[in-house]
């Protein structure tokens, strides 16, 4: 690699490490042809690892990182005075192919600034797709960020070419994009998703392909006030009127030379983690975002404890409950029963009469459920007479070690 191109790849990858949305989740299994290059699982990439313990990962890179926009939070943005970079298409093209020659990834996950227009970026991240798929057989993941503002039939052909496609929707309120990111319009943001979500739809229905893996989203967390059951309900919103496949919450990093309207410091990066186990509770557990939300304290969900554990203590007259005879629905909301030990459960209790040690061999998280269950050998005392019970739960704070 020529000392340019390495310089280009240093500004562009670093550049690239605030967006959170690179899962290959939900591709689908494929293999290179004869002449062809890659392959995909549906497993996790981006560092992940695969259910046989694989780790895999993809070139993670912006085309450039010049943009129009003045996004406050950006480090990229317009006023911003980083370095700056712009890899041609042929560029990025000759590193996928190049990188995963050599074994260093396996997929290509690439976002942009703007640049010139959002048509001509969202032609040039297409071309990238385009030329991997057709000039060299590539069959790996290819995800790309889409430009919301670009006329609807680019990200039609972006999707031919894309395992995912995603527009971040950056923050969850009109009145936060209007004092943070006053160019970015929330409802073309939202129109760009639907039209993406309906397209999807519209392709498996028809067996073609079109974005196989769906399409997700990012919002920031912590760059605004708005609350965590707020941003729940808003991610619920795009869930059911986009057909999201996911969200992404990203903690909101401080920049160099930030505005004064922008906080000082990031939130707790607890914070994004219960984030995410709330936005588990929705999309596995049944939960609405009033469920949700009734899990928080003045809209912000506690740090010190998960937000089913939270909904549980603050609908303690709702336990403890009969794992033999409860609805699937109410032993999903057990602390420590995932949805795969309810299943089992409610597929066990079929042939037999479940006691506790049964239970045990169902899930692992025995501990945490046992306060809330009632089995043939176990009847707890009644939870609004335990006092103690979230200090009990409660996960202690501990200093990790590397050894």
């Amino acid at each position: 690699m020529d000392e340019t191109l390495a310089k280009k790849l240093r500004i562009l990858a670093d550049a690239a490490k605030y967006d959170a949305s690179c899962a290959s989740s939900g591709a689908p299994k494929r293999a290179a042809g004869k002449d062809g290059l890659g392959s995909t699982t549906g497993a996790g990439i981006c560092h992940a690892y695969t259910p046989d313990g694989r780790c895999v990962s993809l070139l993670k890179i912006l085309l450039t990182n010049w943009c129009l926009f003045d996004c406050a939070y950006c480090v990229n943005r317009r006023s911003s005075n980083v370095r700056r970079a712009k890899f041609s298409v042929d560029e990025v093209v000759r590193l996928t192919v190049e990188f995963y020659k050599r074994n260093y990834i396996e997929g290509l996950f690439l976002s942009s600034g703007i640049i010139r227009s959002p048509d001509h970026t969202m032609e040039l991240l297409t071309r990238v797709a385009k030329a991997l798929r057709r000039d060299h057989g590539f069959r790996g993941y290819i995800h790309l960020k889409t430009i919301p503002e670009a006329s609807p039939w680019l990200i039609e052909e972006a999707g031919l070419y894309a395992d995912r496609l995603s527009i971040n929707v950056e923050l969850p309120t009109e009145a936060s994009l209007e004092r943070l990111a006053p160019e970015k319009d929330g409802a073309a943001i939202e129109g760009a998703m639907a039209q993406i979500g309906e397209r999807i739809a519209e392709a498996r229905a028809e067996k073609r392909r079109f974005s196989p893996a769906g399409h997700s989203t990012q919002v920031i967390v912590g760059a605004d006030d708005t609350t965590d059951a707020a941003l729940i309900a808003k991610s619920a919103h795009l869930y059911g009127r986009v057909g999201l496949k996911r969200v992404y919450y990203s903690a909101f990093s401080p920049i160099p030379d930030g505005a004064a309207i922008l906080p000082l410091k990031s939130p707790p990066l607890q914070r994004e983690h219960r984030l995410y186990q709330a936005d588990w509770l929705l999309r596995y557990y049944d939960f609405s975002p009033a469920e949700v939300a009734e899990a928080a304290d003045d809209g912000m969900l506690a740090l010190d404890i998960d937000p089913k554990l939270a909904w549980a203590l603050k609908n303690r007259a709702r336990f403890p409950v009969d794992v033999n005879r409860a609805e699937r629905e109410m032993l999903l909301r057990v602390p420590g029963l995932g949805a795969r030990a309810v299943d089992r459960i409610v597929q066990a209790r079929r042939h037999t009469t479940l006691r506790l040690d049964d239970v045990a061999r169902l899930t692992s998280g025995l501990k945490r459920a046992r306060p809330f269950l009632i089995a043939a050998d176990h009847r707890p005392v009644a939870l609004t007479d335990r006092l103690d019970l979230r200090t009990r739960l409660a996960e202690p704070a501990r200093q990790l070690s590397l050894f």
